[in-house]
């Protein structure tokens, strides 16, 4: 049989059950499984055969919607976190300790951004921030001898840049690293980052994949096409023995389709334990099952939306790389041709204060921190998730002072263009 279209991944990737099994998912809510002797479980904690023993490490329910997503980005292996931050920190701190160095798009997450310039440097991991419209060669100029890793987001949250990702791959590979790309925004219904060139996908699952905001999440998928093995020195904790576990060589024992997702699970989520509970993995799954549904109807919305904005005489500028006179025009048809994401950044005339106001008037939509579900929302990040930034930083992430996030729901598109009218009309 051919390669299945998303859809069918998006509803039945994953989970194959045999006769008489359950239909659905189920809910696996242990905390520990039981065995005959002690001998047997031995064997899985030295990790010489498969099962489970503890949900901090390993829980069916986790790995049935792990597979379905490392299905959905083409991936060989996934592991789920407590959150999307909890993935963008394992994905890094996997391969990179201290002493060593990491180059990411100054265009992320506010979140994000502090995770690296702030806490992972305490931890002694030295970040360089460069702008994602880089040259290739101010990009060749930020590596260093040890630098780890290259990363960016397919979209930027909430400047909505699109990354260039052949020219941060190609980058990445010929120094020697993985690209690892955060596709929270456009999902791999609408970019698979493996297909360009990443090396590790991770996405904050609380967002378009659950799709209802009812269950926080993340996951980290790894492509299995790079070669740990080629820069041993490198990366030790991939291609020699690892003492807490009576010395397996990860990249031996599990080959380049495994080995780097086993380490995740077995070092840090055993030592930080920042699992995803079996009941919200089962939420997720339900979510994934209309994912390639529910992105067409957001983006449809936001282009609604985004030309409304675009002609309005209040609003200052529209970033949606819909519009053919967006600056990611170009690069949105090339990585994202059937969609990019729901999400809507503009400037209301008048500056902080504008957008203030109007956000204040808007009935429909709902002033919060979450992002892309299925009801409308909006926030300031200068005010809010990005508020930890100084005026430089917030200039390099793509962040102005006026910049409103509308994160387009599953709604009518033009009950959301009236909202907005009325508000617009009220500030």
């Amino acid at each position: 049989m051919s390669e299945l279209g998303i859809g069918t991944k998006c509803v039945q990737g994953g989970y194959h059950p045999g006769n008489g099994e359950p239909r659905q998912i189920p809910i696996v809510q242990s905390t520990t499984f039981q065995y005959a002797t002690g001998a047997e479980m031995g064997k899985l904690f030295d990790l010489e055969s498969n099962g489970y023993f503890y949900t901090r490490l390993q829980n069916p329910t986790n790995d049935y919607i792990a597979a379905r997503i490392a299905g959905l980005e083409g991936g060989t292996a996934a592991m789920l976190t407590s959150s999307g931050q909890a993935a963008t920190f394992y994905a890094i701190f996997n391969i990179a300790s201290c002493g060593d160095h990491v180059i990411s798009s100054s265009a992320i997450y506010g979140g994000s951004y502090n995770l690296f310039a702030v806490t992972m440097k305490r931890m002694g991991i030295d970040f360089t921030f460069i702008s994602p419209d880089c040259t290739p060669e101010e990009l060749d100029a930020a590596f260093r001898p040890n630098t780890k890793a290259v990363f960016g987001e397919t979209i930027a949250n909430p400047a909505l840049t699109v990354l260039d990702i052949e020219k941060f791959a190609r980058a990445a590979h010929a120094h020697g690293v993985p690209l690892v790309i955060d596709n929270t925004f456009a999902t791999p219904v609408n970019c698979r980052p493996f297909e360009w060139g990443a090396d590790i996908v991770t996405h904050s699952t609380t967002k378009y994949m659950d799709g209802h905001g009812a269950a926080v999440g993340g996951c980290i998928v790894d492509s299995g096409k790079f070669d740990w093995t080629k820069y041993p020195d490198k990366f030790p904790g991939l291609c020699t023995p690892d003492e807490s576990y009576h010395g397996v060589n990860y990249t031996e024992r599990f080959g380049l389709g495994g080995a780097y997702i086993t380490k995740a699970t077995a070092q840090l989520m055993r030592d930080f334990g920042s699992i995803q509970s079996p009941q919200n993995a089962f939420l997720l799954g339900l979510g994934l099952e209309s994912l390639h549904v529910r992105m067409k109807r957001h983006c449809e919305n936001a282009q609604a939306v985004a030309e409304f904005l675009n002609q309005h005489d209040k609003i200052s500028w529209v970033q949606y790389c819909g519009l053919k006179q967006d600056k990611y025009y170009a690069l949105g048809q090339k990585y994202l041709p059937n969609g990019s994401c729901g999400v809507v950044s503009f400037g209301v005339k008048g500056g902080r204060d504008a957008a203030e106001r109007f956000m204040g008037k808007l009935k429909i939509a709902a002033i919060e921190t979450h992002v892309a579900d299925a009801r409308t929302c909006c926030l300031h990040p200068a005010s809010t998730t990005h508020r930890q930034m100084n005026d430089a930083e917030l200039a390099a992430a793509g962040v102005s002072p006026d910049l409103i996030r509308y994160s387009c729901g599953l709604e009518d598109a033009a009950d959301l263009i009236a909202d907005i009218n009325q508000a617009l009309a009220s500030c």
